[in-house]
């Protein structure tokens, strides 16, 4: 996400980059969003490169801080920065519609006294989430002021795309999440609090978790992706709140078109990735993350 210097003058949670405002400043953060001006072609450009790397394993957040730095835009607000992970969100629910029927199912039988794969799944995303929210909570200082810099974003995303490159060549391809245990579910939720780290990428660490777990490529992009709809949901009903409270109906339309374009740039770019991986490997992502971290590395210290 973008740099925001003014968010640390508030009660913040940060949760995989997502700032969520609690306390009683709530409310007046939500009137300091009405001074955010932020230009069309800026809402437009921010959606798609949220909706491209999203779910790629190259790191959204990093991306976005380093669009508004480089370009020197103003801070857009946490509204349209929800709004285009609200409309990644959708693309996940799409795409995996089956899995997520699966898991309410699953839940639904739960309650019931039956157990079975759906519940488990559901559960195994429950678990996964928890390590994040906890240290999201605890390191919420440290993380919204020390680890926003480009520095740290070169220096992770070069590190964490050579340790993807380790586990995709090291790991077997013959587990599927069926295949999982709780240990294996609570490793890749250990791993995803790095992903707190800009530059780390959510869908990289969880990735490249599973990858060393003996997860299929596919297998391990699905979990990951299952994994971040508890996140994005919670952040976003959080400041679908904050707008219904600001009244600010000219945001809410640039929220809506925000949410949009990235929920299209999404669903492709997702179904792009599966494809990929049904028949490669995460070589590509790694060549990516190398490039753009040595380009990185120069900016910031030359």
């Amino acid at each position: 996400m973008a740099h925001r210097p003014y968010v640390n003058n508030f009660s913040t949670i940060s949760v995989l980059n997502y700032p969520i405002v609690t306390g009683p400043n709530r409310r007046i953060y939500s009137q300091h969003l009405r001074g955010v001006g932020v230009a069309l072609y800026h809402i437009l450009i921010l959606a798609i490169v949220q909706g491209i790397t999203e779910f790629l394993p190259i790191s959204s957040s990093g991306h976005l801080i380093l669009t508004s730095r480089v370009l020197g835009w103003p801070d857009q607000g946490l509204i349209i920065d929800i709004a285009v992970h609200v409309g990644t969100l959708f693309a996940v629910l799409l795409y995996f519609w089956r899995d997520i029927w699966f898991m309410l199912v699953g839940l639904a039988r739960l309650f019931t006294g039956r157990s079975g794969p759906g519940a488990r799944l559901a559960l195994y995303i429950v678990v996964a989430t928890i390590p994040v929210i906890v240290a999201g909570y605890f390191g919420k200082d440290f993380i919204g002021s020390a680890l926003r810099s480009a520095e740290v974003i070169a220096w992770a995303t070069l590190g964490f795309g050579i340790l993807l490159w380790i586990a995709d060549k090291v790991g077997m391809t013959l587990r599927t999440v069926e295949h999982l245990s709780w240990g294996g579910v609570l490793f890749i939720g250990l791993a995803q609090v790095l992903a707190l780290i800009p530059g780390t990428s959510r869908s990289g660490i969880t990735m490249t978790a599973a990858r060393f777990l003996g997860m299929e490529r596919p297998e391990a992009a699905r979990f990951s992706m299952l994994l971040s709809i508890p996140t994005i949901l919670g952040a976003g009903v959080l400041s679908g709140y904050d707008l219904y409270k600001s009244g600010d109906m000219a945001l809410g339309y640039d929220a809506l078109i925000a949410a949009v374009l990235a929920f299209l740039t999404a669903i492709v770019a997702i179904w792009a990735l599966m494809q990929w991986l049904r028949r490669s490997s995460f070589t590509p992502f790694v060549l990516y993350r190398i490039v753009l971290a040595a380009g990185l590395l120069y900016w910031v210290y030359a």
